[in-house]
């Protein structure tokens, strides 16, 4: 999933964000309300984290501008308010969950995992293609018998080949769906990334699947020879 991340203490925001990124997540983190009000204006998200005490603009009002616009992913809220009026004064804002700082990181991902599941592109933990299986749980592709763990870059990309099946996907808009903002790729970056992932397919015989599109950018698509053979038409 792609996440806005607002919180106003670095030292809380770094931490959260590594937990995110390393549980396979896209995570855009800002430090106020108002970064994170042109964010919401440019991007679309899949859930949102916020602060409810912000510079500038609060999480609460935040949540609540986003659902008057008719935003309809998830919204956790971040507090260390956590009296019955807080807590439905943040329900009534829009928000789905709540949960009281300091923040428990193992809590925190497991309420993203359930708040992942209300998400509009939600499609299960598990996406395929063909006989080829992306476990977005373990951040681990499999294929037969075999499974590899990736690292979370290069499980970014192949979550999102698979959720554009066979669709030529340009560099920019590869760069645009896997960096996140305030990050500046390298030039050559897309084709180190694909490069790496090629490698880490190899081991279960689906390297060759990604296919460079000469002077459009890259698209993953089986072999038709494996295509015939899982619909009965091969040898």
């Amino acid at each position: 999933m792609r996440i806005l991340l607002v919180e106003d203490d670095a030292e809380q925001l770094e931490p959260l964000h590594a937990a995110l990124w390393q549980a396979g997540h896209i995570v855009d983190g800002v430090e106020d309300g108002e970064t994170a009000q042109w964010l919401l204006s440019q991007k679309e998200y899949d859930l949102l984290i916020l602060d409810w005490m912000l510079p500038q603009v609060s999480g609460l009002e935040l949540c609540r501008q986003y659902r008057q616009a008719g935003k309809t992913a998830p919204v956790l809220m971040l507090t260390a308010k956590d009296t019955t009026p807080d807590k439905v004064a943040g329900l009534d804002a829009g928000a789905d969950d709540y949960l009281v700082k300091p923040t428990d990181v193992i809590e925190l991902l497991a309420r993203v995992r359930a708040l992942g599941r209300r998400s509009p592109v939600w499609q299960g933990d598990t996406l395929y293609i063909a006989d080829l299986k992306l476990n977005l749980a373990s951040l681990t592709v499999e294929r037969g018998q075999t499974a590899v763990e990736l690292p979370p870059r290069e499980f970014h990309l192949l979550e999102y080949f698979l959720r554009h099946p066979q669709q030529v996907l340009t560099r920019d808009q590869i760069e645009q769906a896997l960096w996140e903002w305030g990050t500046e790729p390298e030039s050559n970056a897309v084709t180190a990334l694909v490069r790496r992932l090629r490698l880490r397919l190899q081991s279960i015989g689906a390297a060759n699947w990604i296919e460079t599109v000469y002077g459009m950018g890259y698209r993953l698509k089986p072999p038709n020879k494996v295509l015939s053979y899982l619909d009965g038409t091969g040898a």
